[in-house]
């Protein structure tokens, strides 16, 4: 679910105005124009105060002797406090759960930390049993793939430190499409110490077995109507004389019928999907192939500035739901939050459709840097999953792995992924998958707290946020235990699911729009909900500043009390209501279980 490996990204400095968290202007990368450069030489001196606090704070941090920090983004709220992400090396290895938050006062003194490790990362042993060569051979095994070159590593997970090598295996037989894993080998013992592959799929291959099982298949409704022959480029894109150029086109989608779409005009009669309003976010024909590389895609063209026809005969009807999904997610980011694309760095997001041959998954692929869409394998899913909030699910996975990068605690031979922090991450997804549907707002896609809704399954969604347990697919929970930390991470993921809607909406039986909820609680106690603005300004601020790799639901429930205390204050009835929500989930501070 989570790759294992460390990306570097760039700085970003995201500035939040409005009393809620849910405005503002996000400042980030070092390629912006000259108005920011004092911006970035603000990250600049704040990053050298966090790992000046970090080192005098040692006790605190656990950052020691051997240490370096590489900072990872930089945000600054509008009551003045700063928080810094690091990924962490020790003596010159990258440090697996070494990550960390410092954060700052406005004056820029130590204020406090949040650490994925809660231990010394340094390992018992510095010297390697294994040979590079032997750790590539194990992981090519255990993977079932070509192994790249191993990279020695001090792996600081799941309470331990260890010496230890990773390696990337590629056209891996047990990933989605032939995709890559992450392996990571013990160094002295030659043990695997986690295989993980390097793309989140929608789908997990416990569900897809199910639906083998029960006989049903995904096979979702289309919209079919043609394009009207008016609807055609604008105007002012007609009299557009120099290109490239922004123009205006109509697509025909597969799920969302008729939506308006950004294009590029690249000449007097050709178009491309590409959108210049959007950090040039485009989608691309995979073309059946097993491509990671997005430059390899096919670019889709038109004449005319209108995209496919609503059904899976023509090829651009799925890149038109792609798109429009994708910069309906950006535009929610953006809005809601000030977030200038996946990483919050100005850049665009991608797609391509038509991945592989029978590929029935959707997916966000870190090796890429995009989303993937099958067709489907035209058996169990029969159209590629290119639904709105799919794509808005997925996405997020991307914005975890550029913040918190939660990842699973393991992953069993199927594939199937376990653990807390694996189950929070896909419960952030389905929370900001459905928050995306809310702020597109579109008739033929109605926003609700349901996952999957428009996938033609017989429960008549995949999950549910007001009461997950009521996906009897894939066995979601309702409340902690625990056992969640052995769940399935989808079925796991409706504890902070359940929690955050609890926030949002309220218990009980209410209708919002066409759908009738009735959420429960552990000890029936009602809860009375602060809205949906609020409960997702606080998640989000959650995310940002107080989540790290090995966040479980006791510290989620940490994180969203410091976040509501953030923006709303410590004595207001929103700092009470998480409290509350989290407790009629059964997370509470008299409950937090045992260390694994």
């Amino acid at each position: 679910m989570r790759r294992a490996h460390i990306r570097t990204l760039a700085i970003a400095v995201a500035v939040t105005t409005a009393a809620t968290g849910l405005t503002g202007t996000a400042l980030a990368g070092e390629d912006r124009a000259p108005a920011t450069t004092t911006a970035v030489a603000r990250a600049t001196d704040i990053v050298r105060a966090a790992r000046a606090a970090a080192f005098a704070h040692g006790a605190a941090t656990g950052v020691g002797r051997g240490d370096a920090l590489q900072a990872q983004d930089v945000l600054i709220d509008p009551e003045g406090a700063r928080h810094v992400r690091f990924q962490r090396t020790h003596r010159g290895m990258p440090v697996l759960g070494g990550d960390l938050v410092v954060h700052l006062t406005a004056r820029l003194a130590y204020a406090g930390v949040t650490r994925a490790a809660g231990h010394t990362v340094a390992p018992a042993s510095a010297e390697a049993a294994l040979t590079a060569r032997q750790a590539e051979a194990k992981a090519a095994a255990v993977a079932q793939g070509d192994a790249r070159d191993a990279e020695l590593v001090v792996d600081a997970r799941r309470g331990a430190s260890a010496l230890a090598y990773r390696i990337q295996v590629t056209d891996s037989a047990t990933a989605e499409g032939g995709g890559s894993r992450t392996v990571v080998v013990d160094a002295r013992t030659g043990t695997v110490r986690s295989n993980l592959p390097d793309s989140d799929e929608f789908l997990s291959p416990t569900l897809v077995d199910e639906l083998r099982e029960r006989g049903e298949s995904l096979d979702p409704a289309t919209h079919n109507a043609p394009v009207p022959t008016g609807l055609m480029g604008s105007s002012a894109a007609a009299a557009a004389a120099r290109y490239p150029a922004t123009a205006k086109g109509t697509g025909s989608s597969l799920f969302a019928g008729k939506v308006p779409l950004t294009t590029t005009r690249t000449g007097r009669t050709s178009y491309l999907l590409k959108d210049p309003t959007r950090w040039g976010t485009e989608t691309r024909d995979a073309k059946n192939l097993e491509l990671e590389n997005f430059s390899r895609g096919k670019k889709f063209t038109t004449k005319n500035n209108k995209w496919g026809n609503g059904a899976v005969s023509h090829r651009a009807s799925a890149a038109v739901d792609a798109q429009y999904g994708i910069t309906k997610t950006l535009d929610f980011y953006k809005k809601s939050f000030g977030r200038k694309g996946i990483a919050n760095n100005g850049k665009g997001a991608r797609a391509m459709v038509h991945f592989g041959r029978k590929v029935d998954n959707a997916f966000w692929d870190p090796a890429c840097g995009c989303m993937l869409y099958g067709d489907g394998d035209g058996r169990t899913i029969k159209k590629p999953l290119v639904v709105l909030d799919v794509t808005g699910h997925e996405l997020t996975h991307g914005i975890v792995d550029a913040t918190a990068r939660l990842e699973p605690t393991y992953v069993d031979d199927e594939g199937n992924q376990y653990g807390e922090p694996g189950s929070l991450n896909e419960s952030l997804a389905d929370i900001f998958g459905s928050a995306v549907e809310f702020s597109a707002n579109n008739p033929k896609n109605p926003p609700n707290y349901l996952i999957g809704e428009k996938l033609g399954l017989r429960q008549k969604f995949l999950r549910r946020l007001d009461k997950p347990s009521l996906d009897v697919l894939e066995g979601a929970i309702d409340y902690w235990s625990p056992r969640a930390d052995d769940a399935e991470v989808h079925a796991g993921s409706g504890v902070s699911s359940h929690a955050y809607y609890l926030l949002a909406e309220g218990s009980g039986r209410k209708k919002i729009g066409s759908v009738t909820y009735d959420s429960p609680t552990y000890t029936g106690a009602p809860v009375k909900g602060i809205g949906r603005t609020k409960a997702t300004a606080i998640f989000y601020r959650a995310l940002t500043r107080y989540m790290v790799s090995s966040t479980d639901f006791h510290d989620a429930r940490v994180a969203t009390l410091k976040a509501a205390r953030d923006l709303y204050g410590q004595n207001s009835t929103e700092f009470t209501t998480v409290n509350k929500a989290w407790a009629a989930v059964n997370v509470t501070s008299a409950n937090v279980p045992p260390r694994r």
